[in-house]
């Protein structure tokens, strides 16, 4: 995998200071749900013998990915803790080296661990699928999973909702097809968040249920995300953000 990208977008500013399944019904890194105990077991297996393969003294990008195909299958196997324990690590050495794909994907195992700090994993991995322009498909699978936490009647939903499909259109626009098919499904979320929230049915009703919440307005969505990760994280940053904003390109 190629070095992280220079972010292109520019949705962590400082008005926002202290801030799965996706496409054809895949999470965002691949499992079978229908493989069996002993399928999963010798796929653990596999995994296990290309860790003990690589041999580098210090993580790579490949072994990286080689832990998460490990939480992952762990977490298959219902050993939520063992799953925590490696997508932990992973986290922070991704964070380290700058491996923000890697690092986002390690939050979403870790949020569906169910452990107690699942919340505070995806808070510090939505931060992160905001902030760098990592695969969209993963920063929507993240921010829906926050729609899933939210109770109906909550504006935090349609938040998360109208975030991932701002992001969804942002960062598919050079191409056509991932562009059509994700903002599609953001579009359906969107939708159904309208519903539960307001009862909201029709284009024009969630037009204006859009215009009301303002979530139309970045300027005013995207800090209202940003104190939603505040409340989710409450304190328990795993990384320091002013570091990391301090990198950024300045636009």
């Amino acid at each position: 995998m190629a070095p992280p990208r220079p972010r292109t977008d520019t949705l962590v500013d400082n008005s926002m200071n202290d801030i799965s399944k996706i496409i054809d019904g895949n999470p965002i890194l691949a499992m079978d749900e229908g493989q069996s105990q002993a399928e999963l077991e010798t796929l653990l297996s596999a995994y296990l013998q290309s860790r003990s393969e690589l041999t580098a003294s210090a993580p790579t990008l490949e072994s990286l990915r080689v832990e998460l195909d490990i939480a992952e299958t762990l977490l298959a196997l219902n050993r939520h803790a063992q799953a925590w324990d490696v997508a932990r690590a992973v986290f922070d050495h991704c964070v380290t080296m700058q491996a923000w794909q890697e690092a986002v994907e390690a939050c979403d195992i870790l949020y569906r661990t169910e452990l107690d700090q699942s919340i505070v994993a995806l808070g510090n991995g939505v931060w992160l699928a905001v902030t760098y322009p990592i695969k969209p498909q993963t920063s929507v699978a993240l921010l829906h999973h926050i729609v899933d936490e939210t109770p109906d009647k909550s504006d935090g939903g349609a938040v998360a909702a109208m975030a991932a499909h701002y992001l969804a259109d942002l960062r598919t626009r050079d191409d056509e097809h991932a562009h059509n098919s994700l903002t599609f499904l953001t579009t359906q979320v969107l939708a159904k968040v309208a519903k539960r929230h307001r009862g909201i049915e029709g284009q024009e009703m969630l037009n204006t249920w859009i215009e009301i919440l303002q979530l139309n307005d970045t300027a005013e969505l995207l800090p209202r995300l940003g104190k939603m990760l505040e409340a989710m994280v409450d304190g328990k940053w795993w990384y320091d953000r002013d570091a990391l904003r301090a990198q950024l390109p300045q636009d």
